[in-house]
């Protein structure tokens, strides 16, 4: 190896889980290093625009509460949630913003001068504090990276995590990884926590940056950790239309533009969520991104309309960030409704993981949109993934802790490391493949040609360069999500078959666990976190 570090704690992503559990391990007293394949800010909590749900701490508000808090999560979760879970974790969010505007974030407040709140779909109340109008994650980042360097904690930008490293009784013992030169190393550390982000670039179309290629899911699946509930992949209803977009990323219109008043209509200029659902709007992600694909093939479009124009002049002002895409598109969202269609957005499954970070793995540990706490079950509910970052990052931090004092953690040092040679795929032969065939609708046709045409384009590649990773990554965990969607034969939340499209709680009202046997084979299992649903 050209190189190598160490450390107590290797957090791997710098987004709001893994900033936050970084900084809670230095308060702790343990050695912290953190690695990122790109730069600090480039993941996905910069680009998160709508805010943080979490129920003013002293529930003196009439119109909110914990408990209903609570219930919206579970509602949109549609059975799939773990109670304890949801609970635990909304519960500390309260505990969790005042830390985070401790370490310098600043938030929108009233005319009172209390934080300011919106609503947005699936809640039940005004409880989505934000910053900047629209520009949330942007500033939660900046705090957080501010702290972390304030704090000296060492974060190594441009390197890329290969590969889970584990000593002879299988627990984590650091990891392999390459530098911006692509120089593999060995950074040594008994606890590794993956704050890796989502899966975006599984799809033609998302809301995700490019960084965003499923490496933790892979990772841990490669160290014989369970995933749970990857079928379920969120698509956000209202990202910005443009004919002829490019592939990658799009710009996201964010669901409090709706939370204050703006209304879905389609190309003949008729409601498109009227009798949809009682929420209307304001509806479960799931539910308004079906009824816009619904409505679109109806039509004969490629996109719906968001009318806007009942907000006002105030609009720049109160969504700075959506207000600048529009007008870049040539849309002027004051006087002319808003083209938006779906785009991928947000994995609800992951790395089976308790509420501390925990996985199946000793040693390994996982937080944010990597992992599956139990929060989310089928259908996240929205401005809930940031609080998951904030107060599952910290107790994973602490887990560690606990763990290290304990002695349950391995710190004899590893053997021979050699880069392994793993199956990749043309990325954009992925993306088409899994935009075709395992979006929004899905059939075990489609499902099976999908699964098909990966496996046989696929091919063996020594894992040198970030791409090849990036690649690897993305096939290993396409193939996890086929597999999970055509085992659940079932539609439920953002799961929607169009060959089984009822939901069937008798079966079906549990989670689709995963794991490599010792072959490298995906065979399904029911071993994992223990826990109780709703």
């Amino acid at each position: 190896m050209s190189w190598e570090a160490g450390a107590d704690l290797l957090v791997v992503g710098t987004g709001v889980a893994g900033m936050t559990a970084a900084l809670r391990a230095r308060e702790l007293g343990l050695r912290v290093l953190v690695v990122s394949k790109d730069s600090v800010d480039a993941g996905n909590t910069t680009w998160a625009q709508g805010g943080i749900a979490v129920v003013r701490p002293d529930e003196l508000d009439p119109g909110d509460s914990l408990s209903k808090h609570v219930e919206d999560t579970l509602t949109a979760g549609v059975g799939l949630c773990s109670r304890p879970a949801v609970r635990e974790i909304l519960a500390g969010g309260a505990a969790a913003i005042a830390r985070l505007r401790g370490a310098g974030a600043r938030f929108d407040v009233g005319a009172g001068g209390e934080l300011a709140r919106t609503r947005e779909g699936g809640h039940s109340a005004f409880r989505v504090i934000h910053a900047g109008g629209d520009a949330t994650g942007a500033e939660v980042q900046r705090a957080l990276a501010d702290a972390v360097r304030g704090g000296g904690i060492p974060v190594l930008e441009q390197h890329c995590v290969v590969e889970l490293l584990r000593g002879e009784d299988g627990s984590i013992a650091g990891t392999l990884a390459m530098d911006a030169e692509s120089r593999p190393g060995v950074l040594r550390a008994p606890a590794v926590l993956l704050a890796t982000g989502g899966l975006g670039q599984l799809y033609a179309a998302t809301t995700n940056p490019e960084v965003s290629t499923a490496d933790g899911v892979a990772l841990a699946l490669r160290a014989g950790a369970t995933v749970a509930d990857l079928e379920f992949v969120q698509f956000h209803p209202t990202v910005l239309y443009t004919p002829g977009g490019p592939r990658g990323r799009r710009p996201l219109i964010t669901e409090a533009v709706r939370g204050e008043g703006a209304v879905l209509v389609d190309v003949r200029g008729q409601r498109v969520m009227a009798g949809e659902h009682p929420l209307e709007d304001l509806a479960p992600r799931d539910v308004v991104s079906a009824a816009i694909n619904r409505r679109a093939a109806e039509t004969g479009s490629e996109h719906v309309f968001l009318d806007a124009t009942g907000i006002g002049a105030g609009f720049a002002a109160r969504f700075p960030t959506v207000h600048a895409a529009c007008r870049a598109a040539g849309i002027d969202p004051v006087r002319e409704p808003i083209p938006v269609a779906s785009a991928a957005h947000y994995s609800c499954g992951g790395v089976m993981s308790s509420v501390d970070g925990r996985t199946s793995v000793t040693g390994l540990y996982a937080a944010g949109e990597v992992a599956c706490t139990g929060l989310h079950g089928a259908n996240r509910l929205a401005s809930n993934s940031l609080l998951e970052g904030l107060v599952v990052g910290a107790r994973a931090a602490e887990a560690v802790a606990k763990d290290l004092c304990c002695g349950l953690l391995n710190r004899k040092p590893v053997g021979e490391v050699v880069p392994p040679a793993l199956a990749v795929v043309d990325r954009e032969l992925l993306q088409t493949t899994m935009s075709r065939h395992a979006g929004i609708g899905r059939s075990e046709e489609g499902l099976a040609a999908a699964t098909k045409a990966l496996d046989g384009a696929a091919i063996v590649r020594p894992l040198k360069t970030r791409e090849a990773v990036e690649d690897a990554s993305l096939l290993m965990t396409a193939q996890a999500l086929l597999a999970a969607a055509r085992q659940r034969a079932e539609s439920r939340g953002c799961h929607r078959r169009t060959d089984f499209p009822d939901t069937d709680d008798l079966r079906w009202r549990r989670s689709t666990v995963f794991r490599l046997d010792a072959s490298g084979w995906l065979i399904h299992t029911t071993a994992g976190i223990a826990r109780t649903a709703a």
